[in-house]
């Protein structure tokens, strides 16, 4: 049973929203967030990366940058480019990219079910990373990003969402990148209870994209309960702020990585030890290769793209966290042929998401990088058997679009 929680949620003024919403803060650079935000001065990247209204040389991690992301986003709200609803609600989110379109549900992620894995995760998170995202929620008292969640899709709850989209929205916009932005809020307290009963009969929740953030609205909570002496479980902090997906609605693109160097190859004797695990076919100078099924990859090399196929008996094909293709890759070449040993680490390696598209990984290649791959995309399915089994993705696996826009709402902790 999942339990979720209406809240008052703090977000832009109906005139304001398109001037607010901002990237996520994980998918910019400070410099590209920086140049984004230039001219915007209502822009959530000013409380979502708040080192861009300080020195370029400050380090993130300092007080200085919590400080002045709590300062932005209460400056915002004294000035009324920010609203807090009156009564606690739930709200629906609408993605439509192209032909892609997914509706989720904001709500407030229970602290308990995560430490109960009803709440199920696929990723481990990095100390760094958790303690930044601590932090800021700490110093902001707020959950500014939410967690991007799905459940195993319910048709109770498909079809209670169909009537309640009939009504007219509180925001519909179009984002600078084409993808449109519609909001609802659900305020009406049999429609809140009904969602709330649906939701007692999806037995888990999954993680898709916000391990950091979930983990940080946790252990957050963690320390505020365990500092009050009249705590009783509903208070704000023992909930996260959350979308929640059906699984059936999801896209995941690929992943694609690109390489450095050779490792000391030569690309003739790179070419003959990959040879030793994969099928390699020359495929074109010009066309970027888009893998057309699992075990199948592309390479970009010299100037020329190549189709690989993992040749059989080179991975065990019921493991479920080994079969995947980012482990085959992984284990079959970066490890043992360009010796990239952990992916999170290695500064020889680089993550490109599948939005940027095929021609960004020619582009690296031809302006210096030595090699880069092409991905065929990790599926939703083998993500929640993975979370079911109790294990863990690799590094880097999966690229969810389209993605939400940080400053549409936000949960405040008291």
């Amino acid at each position: 049973m999942a339990k979720i929680k209406p809240f008052k949620g703090v977000r832009p003024a109906r005139r304001k929203v398109k001037a607010v919403a901002s990237p996520p803060y994980d998918v910019l650079s400070s410099a590209e967030a920086r140049k984004q935000a230039k001219g915007k001065p209502y822009s959530f990247l000013h409380v979502v990366k708040p080192e861009i209204d300080l020195p370029e040389d400050i380090n993130l991690y300092d007080e200085a940058v919590y400080k002045k992301g709590k300062e932005n986003l209460y400056k915002m709200i004294d000035k009324g480019i920010l609203i807090q609803d009156k009564k606690p609600c739930f709200y629906l989110y609408r993605l439509i990219m192209g032909n892609i379109d997914q509706i989720g549900l904001v709500a407030g992620a229970s602290i308990e079910d995560y430490e109960n894995d009803i709440i199920k995760k696929h990723e481990f998170t990095r100390a760094d990373k958790e303690a930044d995202r601590i932090k800021h929620v700490e110093t902001l008292n707020a959950n500014t990003g939410p967690v991007f969640l799905t459940y195993k899709a319910c048709e109770d709850m498909n079809s209670f969402v169909s009537k309640l989209i009939k009504k007219k929205p509180v925001y519909n916009f179009e984002a600078d990148n084409g993808i449109r932005h519609i909001f609802w809020k659900i305020d009406d307290e049999k429609n809140i209870e009904k969602i709330i009963n649906i939701f007692k009969d999806i037995d888990y929740l999954y993680v898709a994209d916000g391990h950091h953030r979930s983990a940080s609205g946790t252990i957050v909570g963690q320390r505020r309960r365990k500092a009050n002496q009249d705590h009783t479980g509903e208070e704000e902090y023992n909930y996260f702020l959350s979308v929640i997906f059906p699984h059936d609605q999801l896209y995941i693109m690929d992943y694609n990585r690109v390489v450095k160097d050779l490792h000391d190859h030569s690309v003739k004797e790179f070419l003959e030890l990959v040879e030793e695990k994969f099928e390699v076919e020359a495929f074109s100078i010009d066309t970027p290769y888009r893998p057309e099924s699992l075990h199948n990859f592309g390479m970009y090399l010299d100037g020329t793209w190549y189709k690989l196929t993992a040749k059989k008996g080179t991975f065990p094909e019921h493991d479920l966290v080994r079969s995947l293709d980012v482990s085959i890759l992984q284990e079959n070449l970066l490890i043992p042929i360009l010796g990239i040993g952990d992916p999170r680490t290695d500064k020889r390696i680089d993550f490109v998401g599948g939005i940027r598209g095929l021609e960004e990984l020619s582009r690296r290649v031809d302006t210096g990088e030595a090699v880069a791959f092409s991905m065929y995309p990790t599926s939703i399915e083998q993500l929640i058997a993975i979370a079911d089994a109790g294990k863990v993705l690799p590094p880097k696996s999966t690229w969810f679009e389209p993605k939400l826009r940080s400053g549409v709402i936000v949960h405040l902790l008291d």
